[in-house]
Order: C-alpha cells, then sequence, then structure tokens
C-alpha cells in the first residue's frame, strides 16, 4: 500500500491552486471514469495521496494565511473548479526575496501583480528546519521566472534537508551537470526543469515538429508566440529575466531536429500581457517547411487554454514519479518523468519515448 506524498510548495500562485484544487477535485471524483490525468495511479499512488506540509510565498496577501485560503487570493486569477478546499493547518510563511519580485511589477495596480509582505523572511535554516519538522518529501519550486538566485537557495535548502526538489521553473538546476551531482551524492532524486504543461505550446510545437521530421518535410523556419494574463508573463515584461526561460523553449523544440536551421529562422517565447485574459493564455505556432520535390508548405496553429490547470497536469505526475524514486532509493535526475514533464530536463526524449519510458519507470524496468 502506498503511503502519502509530503510536499512543501514554494509560490502559493496559480500554478500552486491549480494543484493543491486538483488533489481534493480528484479526491472526490475517484478512480470511476476519471477524466484530465494522463496517469491515474502512479506505483500505487493516486492524486489524492498527495498533502500540503509547508508552503512560502512572499505577497501580503498570502502569508500567514492558511495554504486553503491563500490559493483563491489575489493576485491569483486561475480557474477555480474546486471551490471547497479544506483547512489544511498549514500556513503560508514569508520567503527569502531575493531576486524573487521584478522592479517593474510595483507600477502595475495591486490585483494583477505582487504585493510584498512586511514580514521577517525565513533564512536557509529556517527553510531546512521547516523541511525537516514537517518531514516533506518534496519541495516544489514555483517562484517566478527570473529568480535565479531564489530558485538555487531553495534547491541548497533541499540538499540540507534530505529533501526532493521538482523545479517547475526555467532556471537550469537538474539539467546543470554540478548540481545533478549535487543531489546524486545526496541520495536525494530530482526532476527537472521547466514544467511542460499537459497540452501546451511546447507540446504542441514538439508535436507538430516531430510530424513534420517524420514525414520527410524539411523545415526552414519556426515561431512561436505566446503571451496571456496572469503575473507570470506580467513578471516576464522584464526582457533580462527571460534568458532561461527562452533557451528552454527553444531547445525543447529545436534538440528534435536533426539538423540547423540557423537561429535567426527559430523564434519561441513569450511575447506580451494581456491583462483581461486572467489565467489564459494563447499561443501561436507557425512552422515553413518543404516536402516533395522542395514545394513549399506550412502548418499554423492556435492554441487557448487556461495556463494553471494545463501545468497542473503534468506536474502531478512529476511529484508522484519522484516519490517512487524515493521509496526506491533512486538518486540524482529522474530522466524519464524529466523528459516527459519538463521543457529543459537533464537529457531531451522525443515525447513519445519519453511517455514508454516514464510507463517503464513505474513499473520498475527502468532506474529512473
Amino acid at each position: 500500500m502506498a503511503g502519502k506524498i509530503r510536499i512543501a510548495v514554494v509560490g502559493v500562485g496559480n500554478c500552486a491552486s491549480s494543484l493543491i484544487q486538483g488533489i481534493f477535485y480528484y479526491k472526490k471524483k475517484g478512480s470511476v471514469g476519471v477524466s484530465g490525468l494522463m496517469f491515474e495511479d502512479v506505483g500505487g499512488y493516486k492524486p489524492w495521496d498527495i498533502e500540503v506540509v509547508a508552503a512560502w510565498d512572499i505577497d501580503k496577501r498570502k502569508v500567514g494565511k492558511d495554504v486553503s485560503e491563500a490559493i483563491y487570493s489575489l493576485p491569483n486569477c486561475t480557474a477555480v473548479f474546486e471551490p471547497d478546499v479544506p483547512k489544511l493547518g498549514v500556513k503560508v510563511r514569508m520567503g527569502k526575496v531575493l531576486d524573487g519580485f521584478a522592479d517593474h511589477m510595483k507600477n502595475y495596480p495591486e490585483d494583477r501583480t505582487f504585493v510584498l509582505a512586511d514580514e521577517k523572511e525565513d533564512e536557509l535554516e529556517d527553510v531546512v528546519s521547516v523541511l525537516k519538522e514537517t518531514q516533506a518529501d518534496i519541495l516544489i519550486n514555483y517562484v517566478p521566472v527570473g529568480s535565479e538566485k531564489a530558485a538555487r537557495f531553495y534547491a541548497e535548502a533541499c540538499l540540507k534537508a534530505g529533501v526532493s526538489f521538482i523545479n517547475a521553473m526555467p532556471t537550469f538546476i537538474v539539467s546543470d551537470k554540478e548540481w545533478a551531482e549535487k543531489f546524486e551524492s545526496a541520495g536525494i532524486p530530482v526532476v527537472g526543469d521547466d514544467i511542460k504543461s499537459q497540452v501546451g505550446a511546447t507540446i504542441l510545437h514538439r508535436t507538430l515538429t516531430q510530424l513534420f521530421i517524420d514525414r520527410g518535410v524539411k523545415i526552414d523556419r519556426t515561431y512561436q508566440l505566446n503571451f496571456g494574463g496572469n503575473t507570470d508573463f506580467l513578471n516576464m515584461l522584464e526582457r533580462s529575466r527571460l534568458k532561461t526561460k527562452k533557451v528552454s523553449k527553444t531547445e525543447a523544440v529545436t534538440s528534435l531536429l536533426p539538423y540547423d536551421i540557423g537561429w535567426e529562422n527559430v523564434h519561441i517565447g513569450p511575447s506580451d500581457w494581456v491583462p483581461w485574459l486572467k489565467d489564459r493564455k494563447i499561443a501561436y505556432v507557425r512552422i515553413e517547411g518543404r516536402l516533395f520535390g522542395d514545394v513549399p508548405m506550412y502548418v499554423e496553429a492556435k492554441l487557448d487554454v487556461e495556463d494553471s490547470p494545463n501545468s497542473a497536469g503534468s506536474i502531478i505526475d512529476a511529484i508522484r514519479c519522484c516519490k517512487l524514486g524515493r521509496d526506491r532509493g533512486v538518486a540524482g535526475p529522474l530522466y524519464s518523468i524529466s523528459a516527459y514533464t519538463m521543457k529543459h530536463p537533464p537529457v531531451q526524449y522525443p515525447d513519445y519515448q519519453a511517455r514508454k519510458m516514464v510507463e517503464e519507470f513505474i513499473r520498475g524496468e527502468r532506474e529512473r
């Protein structure tokens, strides 16, 4: 019998809200006629076996509240598909700000952006202590894009506490050789980097790219333009914070190509913030190529999706596979689930192959 999976969350934003709502949504729904899950059962673990034992944020409207209340607090704006999350008895703690707050966000209305809490920040030893006291298995990193120092701060806390790290953001930690070796030496399984949504712009773009390759169509150029209305897109208006995000999203697609089409022929990344879209994300994908006889063709696609539930559909599997890795004593990056659920894993695989690897891992036929 599988037990509980005890998670800590850094950043109680839209993605955390969707994840936590989902735990209780599927608990109510059970296993009969279930929809919206890539895997209903992962080594005996169901979605409702996940429980939140610790949380950190930096917004004054969330810090000090029970997590069950904080997930519905501004500036969160994602869909509420489970309005009855019960009190969890877990208060949101004040996190370490570092580079987790972009200065330009002070110029926008409070209901659209972060409002820094005037509280004492938890230091590294505080985070480590909480992780140990709550017996957390896994910490999920949801700090904003561009928060390089903050992401590494929480990764270091996990190393010191013996807690697994799932990096949902595009700071390269699990895919960084030095960090990966640290977690492997410490005997801690980790998953990352940068969550790849259930059916998002990246997986759509990758699928179309693989189709072109498999059918012998030579790709000449491609773009992916994304915009939305949540705080993630507002945060990314500061272009200096986009470096690793653009690398992550671009390599997720170009890694499939068996040839180089030139940097100038690939443009992938967030483009703008449209406030009234709230947590909706709209993506336009275009691929131009040449088929038989070098005759030109192109494909254009538009994706319109609620961003954060899309993310939760992948993280729910990353959490359960990570716990399975802990149960089995696996150390270091979990290559299979990282390749399947992350844009910038340690090793890129085509998605059909990554899916097969995850199935093998769950059955115990693959170490990681």
